[in-house]
C-alpha cells in the first residue's frame, strides 16, 4: 500500500510539475520568443526602408485629412508578400511604447510574428477596409488590452514613406468567429453606409479562449510623409 501511495503521490508531483512548467512556456517563454521575434521584424523593416530611401509623394507638412468618403488616395503600394513585415502600428491608447510590425497574412505562423493583415482586404491607406487580426494572449500578448480602445482613439500605421491616422469611430464590438462581414468592403454593423478608406481591428474574446471575436472600426483621418515627423497622435 505504502509502494502504491508512494508512486501515485509522485505521477502526480511529476504532473503537476509539467502543469507548470507548460504554463509558464505558454504565459512567459512564448511572449519572450514572440516580442524578440516583432523586434526582429521591425529590424527588418527599418533597414529595408533605410536602404531603399524612397522619397514620397509630396505632402503638405501639416498632412492631409481624409474624410470616410473621401477620393484623394496615397498611392498604391506594391503587393505585400506572404508572411512578410509591410508595416508598423502604433496604438497610443495601448501606450506610446506600443509598436507592433504588421505582416501580410493570418496564418498561425504569421501571427506568431505581429499582427496579420486579412489578405483580400485594402491595403494600407486605399479604398476598402484595411483589415488586421492579432492575438489577445500568447505570443507576445499584443492586443491584450484590445477592451480598453474607444471611439476617437487614433490607430497610426507606417509603411516607410507615409504616416496613416485612422480614427476608432466604433468598438469594441463583440461577435462570433462566423461573422466574416466585419471585415467587408463596407463593414454592415460598423455604422459605415458608403465607401470610405476604414481599418477594422479583430481579436479574440474571451482573453483565454476563441469563441468570440472583439472588432473596432475606424476610418483613414489623415496622411503625412514620414519626413514632415511624426503626425500629431504620437507627439502627445
Amino acid at each position: 500500500m505504502r509502494v502504491v501511495v508512494r508512486t501515485v503521490s509522485e505521477l502526480c508531483i511529476t504532473a503537476g510539475t509539467v502543469i507548470v512548467l507548460f504554463v509558464v512556456y505558454v504565459l512567459f517563454w512564448t511572449g519572450v520568443k514572440a516580442d524578440n521575434v516583432m523586434d526582429d521584424q521591425i529590424d527588418q523593416l527599418q533597414e529595408q526602408w533605410a536602404q531603399s530611401a524612397v522619397r514620397p509623394p509630396d505632402t503638405a507638412p501639416g498632412g492631409t485629412a481624409a474624410s470616410p468618403g473621401a477620393t484623394a488616395s496615397p498611392p498604391k503600394p506594391t503587393p505585400y508578400k506572404a508572411d512578410k513585415p509591410f508595416a508598423i502600428m502604433y496604438i497610443p491608447r495601448l501606450g506610446f511604447t506600443w509598436n507592433k510590425p504588421v505582416l501580410e497574412g493570418t496564418a498561425t505562423k504569421t501571427l506568431k510574428k505581429g499582427l496579420g493583415h486579412y489578405a483580400n482586404t485594402a491595403q494600407l491607406g486605399q479604398k476598402g477596409n484595411f483589415s488586421v487580426a492579432g492575438h489577445r494572449r500568447t505570443y507576445g500578448d499584443p492586443f491584450k488590452d484590445f477592451p480598453r480602445l474607444r471611439p476617437g482613439d487614433a490607430v497610426v500605421l507606417t509603411d516607410g514613406t507615409t504616416w496613416f491616422t485612422y480614427r476608432i469611430d466604433k468598438g469594441p464590438y463583440k461577435t462570433l468567429p462566423s461573422d466574416v462581414e466585419v471585415i467587408d468592403p463596407v463593414p454592415r454593423k460598423s455604422g459605415y453606409t458608403r465607401e470610405g478608406r476604414y481599418l477594422t481591428l479583430t481579436t479574440c474574446d474571451p482573453e483565454w479562449g476563441h469563441s468570440h471575436r472583439l472588432i473596432v472600426w475606424a476610418h483613414l483621418d489623415s496622411t503625412q510623409p514620414v519626413e514632415a515627423g511624426k503626425p500629431e497622435a504620437l507627439r502627445r
